[in-house]
């Protein structure tokens, strides 16, 4: 078994970073059925593709959606003994560790769900509701004790569902199953929660003790562009401060609008939804992303049934564009000084509030770089008054890609109009503190 470097949130509230202090860009994918679908061999094939591609962190499910507690995983083995959370089965959980440590091994997180909501929460979804207070503790102990050793597992309780709504509340019962993670591990583990579509935990949770940084879900039922470049600034002006990332924007290949009923003429989510997404809420101050296809959450194929419209096997959705292209915007973070980000909107000038072509910059807050998303091919014009020294080394740097080229070298004065190659639709604007020689955008 590897032990990778636990993972902690920086000193300044914003980011996380591993327990030495190097950054640590949360990188996702939404692998919910991990652990129930998949035999070893596929999940080797799976977490290789990924690592492969850059990804840091793999969120799966132990208690799986869809049916999790009375369909058997690819070996036939239950997760529980007559639904009992106090009677977990070693046979599955054993296959569970398996892929975990798989997973260390390709230097790989999992970002671990105790359970899916839907067996906390009778609102929607199959259940059964099984947890209360007292054995959702002894549950969690009995995790955090059984994993208290892998150092790559991120704790994400929650599900897809509410914590509290309505005369509805839940909390009490996360908020045990999180202190018996504690109890079991001998620590603090780093925890966070996934909430239902269009919330985030800030608005919930944030107050919590046992909550560590925030995640939120933008979704999928929304049309494209949802503005979750919103949802993360509400979350980076909350006290106490706590890092925040969207862990569940639109997936690849995920029909658009398919609540109640879906039509085919709304489409899909394709590469240019998914990077413009992605993009805008880190820019927007998220300390990472999480990439998601509709097809591989689901791991639908031969052996299970497409869920809402998937449009191919998850074998054939591996190696699609917007899985590829996600890890030039975390080699483009990792580039430039890391920790002293923040997000700056006052350095575009008249930025379209269209959602569709709405720009979203970030910059260092000592003035050495500044980035500027662009959804679409359209001017982009920036004001140079944040910049440290007397002159700027612009680049254009392709999200589809990761390649960068220079355009030259202005003084830092007034304001500068850019005009992205043509071949689009996507693009950043990089403007480099002269003088910093930080090197080609995106560089490793």
């Amino acid at each position: 078994m590897n032990n990778l470097p636990h993972i902690t949130v920086s000193d300044n509230r914003r980011f996380l970073q591993t327990e030495s202090g190097a950054p640590f860009f949360w990188l996702g994918d939404t692998a919910w059925e991990l652990f129930h679908r998949l035999t070893r061999e596929e999940a080797e094939l799976f977490l290789e593709n990924r690592r492969r591609k850059g990804m840091n962190v793999i969120q799966a499910v132990a208690l799986a959606e869809f049916d999790g507690l009375h369909t058997p995983n690819a070996y036939g083995d239950y997760a529980l003994v007559d639904d009992d959370p106090t009677r977990p089965n070693e046979a599955y959980f054993g296959h569970v560790d398996f892929i975990v440590n798989l997973a260390a091994e390709k230097g790989l997180y999992i970002g671990l769900l105790p359970t899916w909501g839907d067996k906390v929460t009778a609102q929607w979804g199959a259940g059964p509701v099984i947890f209360t207070p007292e054995n959702a503790r002894s549950y969690g102990r009995w995790l955090g004790d059984r994993y208290r050793d892998r150092t790559n597992i991120l704790w994400i309780l929650g599900g897809d569902r509410p914590s509290y709504k309505d005369d509805a509340d839940f909390r009490a019962i996360w908020r045990e199953m999180a202190a018996g993670i504690d109890e079991g591990a001998g620590v603090h583990p780093l925890k966070t929660y996934h909430p239902w579509g269009g919330h985030s935990t800030a608005e919930e949770l944030h107050e919590e003790a046992w909550l560590d940084f925030n995640l939120m879900q933008s979704g999928h039922g929304s049309g494209r562009s949802v503005p979750v470049w919103e949802m993360i600034e509400r979350d980076y002006a909350m006290t106490p401060v706590k890092p925040t990332l969207d862990a569940e924007p639109n997936y690849e290949d995920h029909p658009i609008n398919p609540w109640p009923q879906w039509n085919e003429a709304n489409g899909y989510f394709r590469d240019h939804d998914v990077r413009q997404q992605s993009y805008r809420s880190v820019f927007a101050g998220g300390c990472g992303v999480t990439y998601g296809h509709h097809a591989v959450w689901q791991f639908c194929g031969t052996r299970d049934p497409v869920v809402n419209h998937a449009d191919r096997p998850w074998t054939d959705a591996l190696d699609r564009l917007g899985a590829t292209q996600m890890v030039h915007l975390r080699r483009l973070m990792e580039s430039r000084p890391y920790f002293s980000r923040i997000p700056d909107q006052i350095i575009v000038v008249d930025n379209p509030a269209e959602r569709g072509s709405h720009m979203r910059s970030t910059r260092d807050e000592a003035g050495s770089y500044a980035l500027v998303y662009t959804p679409l091919v359209q001017p982009v014009t920036v004001q140079l008054g944040w910049a440290a020294g007397n002159a700027v080394r612009a680049w254009w740097y392709n999200p589809r890609t990761g390649g960068a080229t220079e355009i030259g070298r202005f003084a830092a004065t007034g304001q500068l109009t850019f005009m992205p190659p043509v071949d689009g639709p996507d693009w950043v604007l990089v403007l480099d503190d002269a003088a910093a020689d930080f090197g080609k955008p995106g560089a490793e």
